[in-house]
């Protein structure tokens, strides 16, 4: 507990007959002057009429937070160099919080603060002082404005007024690419001592990430990162007052993080041949299959364009994109016929189509894989050798003459007699 020794923030100095100035030195105003003259000076300017002759000479007074004493916090002493101790003087004070927080003692000059201030709330408070003669009641000093300021401790832990944060980076990004950068902030003075110096770093994220321990900045801390692999990361943050020692406060945030998608993944056949069974009466322009080779990639990295290789037996077909299901949707360009050609073999290309320079490296990005088609036999009917017959027949031919023939045949495997 502080005692009212090491709280006095005065010093008794000689100035004039023994005039009383606060201990610690900021910039003075003195109110100074003749008997004669009441002379009441602008802070920071010097009238030519005034001279060094009796007054208050004051500055800040101090006094600490969150002070938990039993007895009253003392913060200091006026004192006039016309009060010989006798009891002829006696000292008032006015202005910000007088009475409610801070109690003077008349005949002494002895200031207490007579309950707990939080300088977060409140960082100084400004009064004016008096000194009066106590016969007569009037003033024997001009009257003496001052500020008790409020000393800060660290009573406040950092806090992160944005978070929890959500931040994304590319995946295989290299070691040190940005990502967010979160900022803490502590409502201690950050103009005494550290209870406002904040320090950062990561409690659960690492190795993936750094963050620099300074300005909060979040970077990638590994390379070839990759989403396919591990696509969301939760990092924990913490910021702690006092340059991160020992004893000081700290808060925490979270960032999500979520790599987003770079093309660093061609699209490959899950196996190398396709078998389709096609029916020969099938429609030109019909689809009589689908294909589909696989990219890991997401969104318009994993959009894949097909073609049939030319020269190698596809020219009864075609192939284009399903933009939903990315499947490669073989259609009938041409009619087949069983007993013509059985079978077709061909091979597709895959590829994608928006390529990322940064992965040619990895080699091409397409794949290719053979469709091997059955073309199925279909019931057809029977095909009468000449599309037109002429027969001649006299009239009066008895019923049951024979007048001519017509010949039919059956051209599908397996033949069966013609009626």
């Amino acid at each position: 507990m502080l005692t009212r020794n090491c709280l006095s923030l005065l010093l008794w100095v000689l100035f004039d007959g023994g005039l009383l100035t606060p201990l610690h030195p900021q910039p003075q105003q003195t109110l100074e002057a003749e008997p004669s003259e009441n002379v009441v000076p602008v802070p920071g300017r010097r009238s030519s009429a005034q001279r060094v002759k009796r007054g208050w000479v004051w500055n800040q007074f101090f006094v600490l937070e969150e002070y938990m004493g039993s007895e009253p916090q003392y913060v200091g002493k006026l004192h006039s160099d016309l009060d010989k101790g006798v009891g002829t003087v006696k000292y008032t004070l006015s202005g910000d919080g007088a009475g409610t927080v801070f109690t003077i003692d008349e005949t002494t000059g002895d200031i207490h603060a007579i309950r707990s201030l939080d300088r977060e709330e409140k960082p100084f408070y400004t009064l004016r002082a008096q000194a009066v003669d106590v016969d007569t009641k009037k003033p024997l000093e001009p009257e003496s404005e001052f500020i008790i300021k409020v000393q800060d401790i660290n009573d406040n832990e950092p806090k992160f007024l944005d978070g929890p944060y959500v931040a994304s980076v590319p995946e295989m990004s290299p070691v040190g690419a940005y990502v967010l950068q979160v900022k803490a902030t502590d409502a201690d003075d950050p103009t005494y001592g550290n209870s406002a110096r904040v320090v950062y770093s990561i409690l659960q994220g690492q190795p993936y990430f750094s963050i620099d321990p300074k300005t909060g900045v979040i970077r990638t801390a590994l390379p070839n990162m990759d989403r396919e692999v591990k696509e969301q990361y939760q990092v924990l943050i913490q910021a702690k007052d006092m340059g991160g020692q020992l004893g000081g406060l700290a808060g925490t945030t979270t960032v999500n993080i979520t790599l987003t998608d770079v093309n660093d993944n061609p699209p490959r056949f899950p196996k190398s041949i396709f078998h389709l069974k096609v029916p020969e009466s099938s429609h030109v322009g019909s689809a009589i299959g689908r294909i589909r080779a696989v990219d890991p990639d997401f969104g318009k990295n994993a959009e894949i364009e097909y073609n049939i290789v030319p020269g190698d037996g596809g020219n009864l077909f075609d192939i284009t994109t399903d933009e939903n299901t990315q499947e490669g949707v073989i259609k009938l360009k041409k009619p087949l016929d069983f007993e013509t050609k059985k079978a077709y073999t061909f091979k597709v290309e895959a590829s994608n189509l928006h390529l990322d320079h940064r992965f040619h490296s990895v080699g091409p990005f397409k794949d290719t894989a053979t469709v091997k088609i059955n073309v199925l036999d279909m019931d057809e009917p029977p095909v009468f050798s000449k599309p037109m017959y002429t027969m001649e027949v006299y009239e009066d031919t008895p019923v049951g003459t024979i007048i001519g023939a017509v010949t039919a045949q059956d051209l599908d495997a397996g033949s069966s007699s013609v009626r």
